[in-house]
């Protein structure tokens, strides 16, 4: 009797090339050597730690840029009719 097993295949994470200074790259090897954790760990560690600021920024600054309708209380208390 012959026994086949089949491992379900995780697709692997899509892989970024980034060109980054010499100076940096001399503190994650360092860091790396360091710890023990591949660079490529600090590297998602750091992206983790400030995407959400750097979105936040550029969100800001694009509805600075293009700012939308705004309503004052007296247009928002019309619209749901409070008085009536």
């Amino acid at each position: 009797m012959l026994y086949l097993s089949y491992k379900y295949h995780k697709p692997e994470p899509p892989m970024l090339a980034v060109r980054i200074p010499v100076e940096m790259e001399s503190r994650l090897e360092k860091l790396a050597a360091l710890t023990g954790r591949p660079k490529s760990f600090y590297v998602r560690e750091a992206l983790q730690s400030h995407l959400d600021e750097i979105e936040d920024t550029y969100t800001a600054l694009y509805r600075l840029e293009h700012p939308a309708k705004r309503w004052s209380l007296e247009d928002l208390e019309k619209g749901l009719d409070l008085k009536g």
